[in-house]
Order: C-alpha cells, then structure tokens, then sequence
C-alpha cells in the first residue's frame, strides 16, 4: 500500500550545475523538494517508485542503478537511480540510460543520501490516458507491504509571455487546480484533470500525478504542499502526502 508521496517539479535548472548563475533562483524549490523526500524517508517504505514523464526511448522501467546524465544541457554531471550494486544485476536494461526527469530525481536522492528503500524508476509517456495511468498507480500501490512514490513533473508551460508554450490565460487556473488538489491529497480531482487543456498547456506532470492518484486510492493519505510558483513562465509545485 502507498504510506507516502513526494511531488516534485523535473526542470534540470534544478540541478545546481545546470542552472550554473541562475542556481539561486531556484533555492526555495530545492528546499521544498528536500522537505518532501523527507516525508518519504520518515515513511520507511520497502520500496521508492519514482514515475516522471519521458519521451519514447525513456517510457517504461528502469532498474536501480540505472544512471542518467546531463551531457546534454551542457554539464559533465553523471546520476545513478538508487544503489550502483544494482545495475550489475540487469546491464541490459540500464544501458539505455534515465530520462531527464528520473536523471533530476536521481540527483535528488543523492544529493539528500537517499539509503531508506530500494529504488525503481518509471517513465510514462504524455499521451498515456488517465485510465492508464490510474492503472499503473494502483498495480505500484500493490508491489509491497510498504510503497513510496517520487512523482516529478511540471505544472504548464504557458503562464507568461517569456513561457516556452507562450501565455495562455487558462494556465494559472489550470495550475491553481492542480496545486489545491496536490495539497489536499485530492485523488478525485487528479484522476479527472483534463488530459486535453493539460496537452494544450504542456503540463509534463499530468501523466506522473494520475499514477499517483491511482496509487493512492484508499490509502488515506494526507496532503501538504510545499512549493507553489512559476520561474520562467512554468508552473512548478513541490507537495508531500503521507
């Protein structure tokens, strides 16, 4: 059963080292992001599930120790997805590498000594319906006596003129939902987002929050949320359910 959750936004500016002179923008997400994976360690789950989005060669299972990179936004920075003596266990499935969002969630975990619970990773696609997603929650929620979810995913990308989707002025309702609904461990509400007006709006945390929405039915979990703004026109929202 899901005993604890930690929402976090996955924008590789997360990563000091990426950011580079803009790193101090983003201190207050690192610190919410920080607070939430303690709410995960405080749980003492057997098992740590981390779901982000991905692109087609990301989508699926990726085993612990699986490592990540960001060589490709500029930084000689290389990330391994929980304990490295795992990836001797299966080379072939880790070769393919994690996607950006399970390379910010593994920089995470190491940068707070994640050692609480073995580590898996899943990459779930933008176009996976809700259905799909609330599935695969609820077959996560019923892998062990004691399961941890890591959801990273951004809110939209089109809350300023700057934004990379450009201003659209249903975002901040959009995100404003979302993040009364992350706070509140509102599972119903998450199951029902709009996956159109999400698509619209490049919301990359949609797919993410609807397998914890499935994860989460009738566990009974509460909800915080930590880390509430949009820097660069995205919506970024960190929350902890337990």
């Amino acid at each position: 059963m899901l005993v604890a959750a930690a929402v976090c936004p996955c924008p590789p500016l997360l990563v000091p080292e990426v950011a580079a002179g803009a790193a101090p923008e983003l201190d207050a997400a690192r610190a919410a992001c920080t607070d939430a994976l303690g709410v995960l360690a405080a749980s003492r789950p057997d098992l740590l599930v981390v779901v982000g989005p991905a692109e087609q060669s990301g989508r699926g299972p990726h085993p612990e120790g699986t490592r990540g990179s960001f060589n490709g936004f500029g930084v000689d920075l290389d990330v391994r997805l929980g304990r490295p003596a795992a990836a001797a266990a299966s080379p072939d499935a880790s070769d393919r590498g994690l996607p950006p969002s399970l390379a910010v969630a593994a920089w995470l975990l190491e940068r707070t000594g994640w050692s609480d619970a073995p580590v898996e990773g899943l990459g779930v696609g933008e176009p996976l319906e809700a259905e799909q997603c609330i599935q695969a929650g609820e077959h996560i929620g019923g892998r062990a006596g004691r399961v941890a979810l890591l959801v990273m995913g951004d809110a939209s990308a089109c809350r300023t003129v700057k934004a990379p989707g450009y201003l659209d002025e249903r975002a901040a309702g959009f995100d404003a939902e979302v993040a009364r609904a992350l706070g509140t461990a509102d599972v119903a509400a998450l199951k029902t987002l709009d996956t159109a007006l999400a698509h619209e709006l490049k919301a990359a945390g949609r797919a993410p929050w609807q397998v914890l929405a499935g994860a989460a039915e009738g566990a009974g979990l509460g909800g915080a949320l930590l880390y509430d703004d949009a820097p660069y026109g995205v919506g970024y929202l960190v929350a902890a359910w337990s």
